[in-house]
């Protein structure tokens, strides 16, 4: 039923790339590739939310693979924000990942209170509120949740607050074999120091970061606050166990426009010999969904072809 809805309700961007080979990542670079690629489902938040496309988080994973010949995928709360509890729904969304060969990475968790609250009472229900995210990510076969890490006070203050909620909830992943993972997020989680002296205080191996390339902005407005992004990914990555690839705009030889992504990616990569997911987050506005996430996989797959023929 799924594939004749698919095929008759889909936008014609999509329908128009059907007959764009699906080759995955490895397929192209022979399993040499320093890294691999997955996708974030932030990428088509404006397709979810249009009703007129017919396509929900179940569709996902079909998707992800179909149009992209990408083999994994990184859930986002928002999108299926009363099914956390839903075995029945679960179930039928790790189904689908099997019928398509399709891991899933992680769930970002939004939404669901600061871990960093002043107040120990908001603080817990936060951590609390989280146990749902842990355990469907368990059910679904994800190795972490991202969360983050907002809270108020001093730098240190902050610090010290977030460590205690991040701690809380780690302990509670820690024996459903689930990593609980920061991602800079904005307000000080966006200063690569601050957050990675966070993860250092929380001291549990099932606790570390998700470095995205382009959230270094610690606060917004007519006077911004921004931290480098280069630093700011060199500090988060060695406590990493996932990255987000975040693209915007594309220049005309498909070079990201704010990133310089074989300078990140030397980062990722050669620097701290990050081997895993590397996860596309297309956030432009300039080109469509679609265009622009498999602009931001070719971007990727000719950085990963660089890298490996300087490596070898």
């Amino acid at each position: 039923m799924f594939r004749r809805q698919f095929l008759t309700t889909a936008a014609a961007s999509v329908a128009a790339s059907a007959a764009l080979p699906t080759l995955s990542f490895a397929d192209h670079h022979e399993g040499d590739a320093p890294f691999k690629i997955s996708l974030a489902e932030w990428s088509l938040h404006r397709t979810l939310r249009d009703k007129s496309k017919n396509l929900t988080n179940l569709d996902f994973p079909r998707v992800t693979k179909q149009e992209f010949g990408i083999d994994a995928v990184e859930y986002v709360n928002q999108f299926f924000k009363d099914k956390a509890k839903d075995d029945k729904y679960l179930a039928e969304l790790k189904q689908r990942c099997n019928d398509e060969g399709v891991k899933s990475l992680l769930i970002m968790v939004d939404g669901e209170g600061r871990l960093g609250a002043a107040s120990d009472a908001e603080r817990t229900k936060a951590v609390e509120n989280h146990y749902q995210w842990v355990d469907a990510a368990k059910s679904l076969g994800c190795h972490s949740i991202r969360v983050n890490a907002g809270s108020s006070g001093s730098y240190e203050e902050q610090q010290k607050l977030a460590a205690d909620g991040l701690r809380r909830l780690s302990e509670y992943a820690k024996p459903h074999g689930l990593n609980v993972i920061v991602e800079n997020h904005g307000g000080l989680s966006s200063n690569g120091a601050w957050l990675a002296g966070v993860i250092t205080m929380v001291g549990m191996e099932n606790c570390g970061t998700l470095p995205d390339f382009g959230n270094f902005y610690i606060k917004r407005g007519n006077n911004p606050e921004i931290y480098d992004r280069y630093q700011g990914v060199n500090e988060l990555m060695p406590f990493a166990k996932a990255v987000s690839a975040k693209t915007h705009d594309f220049d005309e030889n498909g070079n990201e426009t704010h990133t310089d992504y074989e300078k990140m990616m030397r980062i990722v990569c050669d620097k701290h010999q990050y081997h895993g997911y590397v996860g596309i987050e297309y956030e432009g506005g300039k080109v469509g969904e679609m265009e622009g996430i498999r602009k931001s996989k070719a971007l990727l797959e000719r950085i990963a072809k660089k890298l490996a023929s300087k490596a070898g």
